[in-house]
């Protein structure tokens, strides 16, 4: 098995995780099999109980692990779904050698940094890379180089590197800025985290170097120098439109042949970067706009709003939006907001209430949905999407006056969504960590709606790359990925839907409300479950296609 080491110097946010994607879809193109692993330095255990305003969005995996949102990116770039194997922390790392330490597993033996912990991490990466039947595993190191907290991980890619020295890479992605007072990039931030990676004795294969601007054979030459690489060894990758356009750009560079012909890997020419240069293409070329409001309460940190919360939301309704011919405009209504100055949302195409927690800003997008029922703009209710749209249904259409979920009024009188049965015993222990109902699970849809039509219409073309046949399925039964402690109350199911609501999804058991929409409007859907998830640029999901169909039919 080959390892490629992932780093970043001079600051965060400088693209390691779209680095490392774009180099599992480069290889993947050229037939070698990949997996991706991100390491946070984190001592939490998952990001599950991780504000999203801190870290950005949970992203789960199919098996149920609630990890850092560059594994969307992950499965997005390579088409791959991936595993708990495929995430690791320092909480887990720790916990596990700590927990071997009581049980004797190491025979008495005091147990340190160097080997135990190192061992335990690269464990890890094998299992990762064993379990997925990958020849490549490619390990994100979160964090930049010259933090206290990370420095174990690079350790342990530095004794990996000793062990076997033909099959483990390393590339840094670092940082020139770009001064404008004297209009030149500088090298200097870069041959420095560079340094700081030597002292730790690490030598950088390949040097990715960002910037604002393309770098110039002048600053190539530098950090050749400086940074003891050939000048082939540094990838140039300056700030581009679209993340979409990282892969095509580094590929320019023969960036797959050369980490092949470093790691001695045999290839093949493929045909998925083909593919994925059109969909790159789809992004540049669409003109007609639809505007689409984005009413979540997890935008603002500070004095910024950022879109990290989203960020599958955001990618999937790009992909949707760009296979159906148009440019999506998303603007980011805070639900506080719309508590306080009730925006009228009529002048938007369609209407998205994302996955959220707690009772903050929940009269927001109640009102949010209201105008989305009532003025028949398309409607996409994303988890608790899905719960504030049976709740507001139930106030004003089935006349449950002061209905409510139990996560927001513990005493509200009709609780037509509530916590599920079997959490609510981790609710009174406090163990909030890891025991909600997470990963994929079924879901049987009622024939006739317009969620299975939306499955039956717009499931993956049998010829794409990336087509597998049991991602989405025009059958009945579909599996999606799941985040959730508070359900439909099934005490109410006949009452709703005898006021209209029609439930479109269940699980094979019958006992768990999946999806529900409303009969005589262009579209309004609610969903238990994430399939921004399964997004992918080659698959759209079919949800958002007929999601964004709607939109254009209102632009029209």
């Amino acid at each position: 098995m080959k390892y490629i080491f992932v780093s970043g110097g001079v600051v965060s946010g400088l693209g390691k995780g779209i680095t490392s994607a774009s180099i599992g879809l480069l290889l993947k193109n050229l037939g070698v099999s990949v997996t991706n692993v991100k390491i946070d330095m984190y001592l939490n255990v998952d990001a599950g109980t991780i504000r999203p305003q801190e870290h950005g969005e949970v992203f789960v995996t199919e098996d149920g692990m609630e990890t850092d949102q560059d594994l969307g990116n992950y499965e997005r770039f390579t088409g791959e779904s991936l595993l708990r194997d495929n995430y690791i922390t320092t909480g887990q790392i720790y916990k596990t050698v700590i927990n071997r330490e009581r049980a004797f597993g190491y025979g008495g033996e005091d147990v340190e940094a160097v080997p135990h912990v190192t061992d335990e991490i690269i464990r890890r990466l094998e299992n990762a890379g064993k379990n997925t039947h990958s020849k490549v595993v490619i390990v994100e190191l979160g964090g930049t180089v010259g933090e206290y907290q990370n420095g174990i991980f690079f350790e342990a890619s530095r004794i990996l590197k000793l062990r076997q020295p033909k099959d483990v890479l390393q590339v840094h992605v670092t940082y020139l800025p770009f001064l404008k007072n004297i209009g030149e990039l500088k090298s200097k931030p870069a041959q420095q985290s560079t340094h700081l990676l030597n002292a730790m004795g690490i030598q950088p294969d390949f040097l990715v170097a960002r910037s604002e601007k393309e770098i110039d054979q002048k600053r190539k030459e530098k950090l050749a120098v400086f940074c003891n690489l050939q000048k082939t060894d540094i990838i140039d990758a300056p700030d581009l439109d679209s993340v979409y356009d990282v892969p095509e750009y580094m590929a320019k560079q023969n960036f797959g042949e050369k980490i092949s012909k470093k790691l001695r890997l045999r290839t093949k020419k493929g045909h998925l970067l083909s593919a994925w240069k059109k969909f790159s293409l789809l992004s540049h070329q669409t003109k007609q706009e639809v505007k689409i409001a984005m009413v979540g309460k997890y935008f603002t940190t500070g004095d910024y709003k950022l879109s990290d919360s989203y960020i599958s939301v955001i990618e999937a309704i790009k992909q949707a939006s760009w296979n159906q011919g148009v440019k999506p405009v998303l603007e980011w209504i805070d639900s506080e907001d719309m508590e306080n100055r009730k925006i009228d949302l009529s002048v938007y195409h369609g209407i998205i209430v994302p996955q959220g927690w707690g009772s903050r800003g929940t009269e927001g997008k109640l009102l949010s949905i209201k105008q989305a029922r009532e003025k028949k703009i398309p409607y996409l209710g994303l988890c608790f999407g899905m719960q504030m749209a049976v709740i507001e249904f139930a106030r004003n259409v089935a006349r449950l006056k002061g209905a409510n979920s139990t996560e927001v009024d513990s005493k509200t009188v009709h609780p037509v969504i509530h916590v599920m049965p079997a959490q609510a015993e981790y609710l009174a222990k406090k163990q909030y960590g890891g025991t909600i109902r997470l990963g994929s699970w079924p879901t049987v849809l009622k024939n006739g709606t317009k969620i299975k039509d939306a499955y039956e219409r717009y499931s993956p073309d049998k010829t794409s790359p990336w087509f597998k046949k049991d991602d989405f399925q025009t059958k009945s039964t579909i599996y999606e990925r799941h985040r959730h402690r508070y359900e439909f109350n099934n005490e109410y199911r006949k009452q709703m839907e005898k006021a209209g609501l029609i439930i479109s999804g269940l699980s094979p058991d019958g006992q768990l409300v999946e999806s529900i929409e409303l009969p005589n409007h262009p579209f309004f859907v609610g969903t238990q479950f994430h399939p921004e998830y399964i997004a992918r640029p080659l698959t759209p999901h079919p949800i958002f296609l007929a999601f964004i169909s709607a939109c254009k039919h209102l632009r029209g």
